[in-house]
C-alpha cells in the first residue's frame, strides 16, 4: 500500500489555493491516497458553509481527494484547539495515515513546533505570563501570543507567528499530534500570496473570504478564474437552485429569537460563555434585531468577533458546554461523505488496521444498530445542524438530508 496523506479542511469553497495545497502536499510526501477531514455545513470561525457538505465533498473528489470524512459539528464550530484536536483524533484513529499537511504563513516548521511544545507542556513560567496578560483584559488569543513571545524571549524569531490564522491552526495540529503521541508526520505548505481574510486576489489565487464576497456581488466572470472548474460548476449549480447560505446573517432572526427566549442560566451554559458575558449577550439580544448591531455591541478587545459568532452558532444549534466537554473526551466516529475507487480501497485497509473503528456509511443503520449514547448524541447534533442549515435555502429546504443523501461516489 502506498503512502496516505491526511488533510484537514473547510473548503468553503474549494479554490485554486486549496488545489495548490493538495497537489503540492502529494508531491512533497509522495502519497498515493488522500483522505480529507472536512467540516460540514458550519465552520470554525462561527459562520455558515456557502454550500452544503455533500457538494463540497463532491468537489473535493473531482479535485483529487480520495476519501472525504465529515468533521462532526461539535468540532467544526469549536475553538481552534478543539477543531484541531477532533480532526487529528479522527486521522490518528484510521491507523493508516502517514502525513498530515496544512497551510502556514511561516516557512520554518521548527518555529511552529517550538510554540506547539510550549502550549502542550504549559510550563509554570508560561502559565504565569498568560495569567498576567489575561488580567489586562485582552482576548485569550492575544494574551496567549504575548505570553508565548515573552516566554520564548525572541521577538524577532517568533513575532506575528501566533497572529496568523493558518499558523494558529497548524500549531494546534502539532499540539494534538504530541498529545496523542501520533506517528503521523506533519507537513507545512507555505501560504504566501494572499492572507486568510484578504479581500483582494493575486493572479488566480484568492482567499475563501474574498471568493465568498465575490459570490455575494455576483462576480461570476472573476470567480471562474479563481476556483477549479468542478468547483465553479457545482457552486453555480447550487446558486441556480437556491441552495446557498451566504453567511450567518441568514439566520439572524432565529438567533436573536433564541437568545431572547433563553434565560441567563441557559446562555451561561453555552460554550465559550463566561466571566459574566451572558448578561451582555442577553442585553444585546433584547435591544437589537441584526447580527451587525449585536456584534458591534458585544465585541471588544476581550471578546473577538469569531468567539461571539461561535457562541451565536451554539445558541442556534442547541449546543451546550456539556456537549462540548463530551467531544473532548471521546474519539469521534468516521462519517464518510464521499469516496472514489481508491477511497473504497482505503476504507478496506482502515478496517484491517482498526477493526473496531466506528465507520458511518448509513446514518439510519448506524443509529439503529449502535447503542453508544455518546456517538448518538454527537450524530444527532450533525443531523440537526443540517436541518437548520437547509432553512437558509431559497428553495427546497428539505429536512433530514442526512438520512436521504447517499455517499457521493466517483
Amino acid at each position: 500500500m502506498g503512502k496516505v496523506l491526511g488533510i484537514i479542511a473547510e473548503y468553503n469553497p474549494f479554490h485554486n489555493g486549496h488545489l495548490y495545497h493538495l497537489e503540492e502536499s502529494k508531491k512533497q510526501t509522495g502519497s498515493t491516497y488522500t483522505v480529507a477531514i472536512m467540516s460540514g455545513n458550519f465552520t470554525q470561525r462561527g459562520n455558515t458553509s456557502i454550500i452544503d457538505k455533500w457538494s463540497k465533498a463532491e468537489i473535493a473528489l473531482h479535485c483529487g481527494v480520495d476519501l472525504v470524512v465529515e468533521l462532526p459539528v461539535l468540532y467544526s464550530i469549536s475553538s481552534a484547539e478543539n477543531f484541531a484536536d477532533g480532526a487529528i483524533k479522527i486521522l490518528d484513529s484510521l491507523k493508516v495515515v502517514d502525513y498530515v499537511s496544512f497551510g502556514a504563513e511561516t516557512k520554518d516548521v521548527s518555529i511552529l513546533q517550538q510554540i506547539a511544545d510550549v502550549l502542550y507542556r504549559e510550563p509554570k513560567a508560561y502559565k504565569t505570563l498568560l495569567s498576567h496578560e489575561l488580567k489586562k483584559g485582552l482576548s485569550f488569543p492575544k494574551a496567549r501570543e504575548n505570553a508565548v513571545l515573552m516566554y520564548l524571549n525572541d521577538i524577532r524569531r517568533y513575532a506575528n507567528v501566533l497572529s496568523s490564522p493558518n499558523n494558529i491552526l497548524g500549531i494546534e495540529y502539532l499540539k494534538a499530534l504530541k498529545k496523542y503521541k501520533s506517528k503521523i508526520q506533519p507537513v507545512a505548505i507555505h501560504r504566501s500570496s494572499v492572507g486568510y481574510n484578504d479581500l483582494t486576489y493575486t493572479d488566480n489565487i484568492a482567499s475563501s473570504t474574498a471568493i465568498r464576497n465575490i459570490i455575494k456581488n455576483n462576480g461570476f466572470d472573476i470567480l471562474r478564474n479563481l476556483i477549479p472548474a468542478p468547483s465553479y460548476s457545482i457552486l453555480v449549480n447550487n446558486i441556480k437552485q437556491g441552495h446557498v447560505v451566504p453567511d450567518l446573517s441568514t439566520f439572524e432572526k432565529e438567533i436573536i429569537y433564541n437568545l431572547r427566549k433563553m434565560d441567563i442560566t441557559e446562555i451561561a451554559n453555552l460554550p465559550d460563555v463566561g466571566e459574566g458575558l451572558e448578561f451582555a449577550i442577553k442585553n444585546a439580544a433584547n435591544s437589537c434585531n441584526t447580527l451587525t448591531e449585536f456584534l458591534n455591541i458585544i465585541s471588544s478587545k476581550r471578546y473577538t468577533n469569531t468567539r461571539i459568532q461561535r457562541i451565536l452558532l451554539y445558541s442556534l444549534l442547541g449546543i451546550t458546554k456539556k456537549d462540548m466537554d463530551l467531544s473532548k473526551k471521546i474519539v469521534p466516529y468516521v462519517r464518510v461523505l464521499a469516496t472514489n475507487k481508491r477511497g473504497k480501497y482505503l476504507i478496506s485497509q482502515i478496517l484491517k488496521a482498526n477493526p473496531k473503528l466506528e465507520i458511518v456509511t448509513s446514518v439510519k443503520r448506524y443509529l439503529d444498530s449502535n447503542p453508544n449514547k455518546n456517538y448518538q448524541l454527537m450524530l444527532d447534533k450533525d443531523i440537526w445542524a443540517t436541518n437548520v442549515y437547509t432553512l437558509g435555502y431559497e428553495a427546497d429546504s428539505w429536512n433530514n438530508l442526512d438520512f436521504t443523501k447517499k455517499i457521493i461516489t466517483l
